[in-house]
């Protein structure tokens, strides 16, 4: 079987439009696939520089001239979808640790007009540093730095003004990368002319990206995808169907970000991306957050099983449709459910294996970060207790009870049909939960229920005094109390009846 590359595949070339800083798969598998699908639309005709800001060397990329193969594989409105495309939007992949000064000239190109970055989380932190290092060890010092080369080829031109746009899954990501690039220029005494052509010509947009790309299959997978491809391909990427990119931005931005136009529906560029954000967090998370301890402690590993199991799908989905979407604030209530359809059709998703454990990371923040807000809201509007979410936090108060350290790791167990279940809680909070667990009787109703409001009272990490509202310690101490004395399976079942 032959090897993917130009000489095999030739495609044309098209000006470097887009600098791109991180080689991950979620931006390959839906900026640089969205790029080339304009492309080919005749929309763009822009090609990206990928930037390599960690160690290692870009022999993967070069070796296939820069072309890899997204392989769409999931389902739609019940539909099985199989699509596979040839992305040949990416024309240089160059390592700041070894091309740094071929990066820099870059920035003199009068066809470059856009940034994007995803550079995790740690990218937008603050690292005070000297941007004329070589390179400089933060993504925001390189970024600064190659605006700064940009601003002294240019003179403050507002002609060759750029569109910066970060990825990274934090809220308000273009404030604060801007932020952090104002700092490193007062830090490194980059002058007045540079901060107002900062200000004035290059627009950092605020954006949400909302993509699971899982990456490389494993090796049967990709062998059958190979086959059908009739080449090999070491950097094939796997992605679901559902795909979306919210940016925010005015005409100006619109205008130059013109490969939207490709799928206006899945790039949407809008002055306030509020809604697209809330309603991401509040449903795919926040349904997640709420459902994932439940269906582990039934005994599923992956979000599949899950979804297969008629018990913990019925939970997940009346949480969803029932609890969930009516607080989410919208203009228009029907994008919300439409949103709640598509994320149901995403978790069933056979072609992709979303461990459930790796999901309970962190899973009292994620809780609180994600459902505190939708369970007030849910009070505010109706006024009762949201059964089906008193259910969940009773499982997550379940799943928290932490039996045994090691190491400094903790570990939970339960009882599921293949026997008792150890498995690790990786969550800041095992240690509080170690240290108030052992007080419950948990035969004792009484006992439980002082333990759940114990946990519910905790305004400092919840932001809110959980146990003030209205039926709610005694709905959650009820089921965990059943959970613990009955058994999960029985407690679910009997509560979805």
């Amino acid at each position: 079987m032959t090897k993917l590359n130009r000489t095999t595949h030739p495609v044309s070339s098209n000006p470097e439009r887009v600098l791109q800083f991180g080689t991950g798969v979620l931006l390959r598998g839906l900026v640089d696939y969205q790029i080339d699908k304009a492309n080919k639309q005749g929309l763009f005709n822009g090609s990206v520089v990928i930037v390599k800001s960690t160690g290692g060397t870009t022999d993967e990329f070069a070796q296939q001239d820069n072309l890899y193969t997204v392989a769409v594989r999931g389902v739609r409105q019940g539909q099985s979808i199989s699509e596979n495309t040839l992305v040949t939007s990416v024309s240089r992949v160059l390592s700041a640790q070894t091309a740094w000064r071929d990066i820099l000239n870059l920035a003199k190109s009068p066809s470059l007009r856009v940034i994007v970055s995803n550079t995790t989380e740690v990218g937008l932190q603050y690292v005070e540093e000297s941007i004329f290092q070589n390179p400089p060890q933060s993504f925001a010092g390189k970024l600064t730095a190659f605006l700064y080369e940009r601003f002294k080829d240019v003179g403050g031109s507002r002609n060759r003004g750029l569109v910066v746009i970060p990825t990274e899954l934090v809220v308000d990501n273009g404030l604060k990368l801007r932020d952090l690039v104002e700092r490193l220029a007062a830090h490194n005494e980059l002058g007045k002319l540079f901060s107002k052509w900062l200000k004035f010509h290059v627009r950092f947009c605020n954006s949400l990206v909302d993509r699971i790309v899982p990456g490389k299959p494993e090796a049967g997978i990709k062998k059958q995808i190979e086959e059908e491809l009739g080449y090999e391909d070491d950097l094939l990427t796997m992605t679901e169907p559902y795909h979306l990119w919210a940016i925010e931005g005015d005409d100006r931005v619109k205008e130059i970000l013109s490969f939207a136009g490709a799928n206006p529906n899945t790039i949407v560029i809008d002055e306030d991306i509020t809604f697209y954000r809330e309603r991401k967090l509040r449903v795919l998370n926040g349904s997640h957050t709420i459902s994932v301890p439940l269906a582990y402690l039934l005994g599923h590993e992956i979000v599949l099983d899950m979804m297969n199991d008629p018990l913990s799908s019925q939970f997940i989905r009346e949480v969803m449709q029932q609890e969930i979407v009516p607080t989410v604030p919208a203009d228009d209530v029907a994008l919300v459910k439409e949103f709640a359809d598509e994320v149901l059709d995403r978790f069933r998703n056979p072609s992709i294996e979303h461990l459930l454990l790796n999901i309970t990371v962190q899973e009292s923040a994620k809780m609180q970060a994600r459902n505190v807000t939708t369970l007030q809201r849910y009070y505010e509007l109706f006024n009762k207790v949201p059964d089906r979410f008193a259910l969940g936090f009773a499982a997550y108060l379940r799943f928290m009870k932490v039996t045994h350290e090691d190491k400094g790791t903790y570990y939970g167990e339960v009882d599921v049909a293949a026997g008792l279940l150890n498995y690790p809680v990786k969550d800041d909070r095992a240690a509080y939960y170690y240290g108030i667990w052992p007080a419950v009787q948990t035969s004792d109703e009484a006992s439980v229920r002082a333990f759940v409001e114990k946990v519910c009272s905790d305004k400092d990490f919840w932001k809110a005094d959980l146990s003030a509202l209205p039926g709610w310690v005694d709905a959650v101490s009820g089921y965990l109390y059943k959970m613990l004395n009955k058994g999960v399976r029985a407690t679910v079942k009997e509560a979805l009846a």
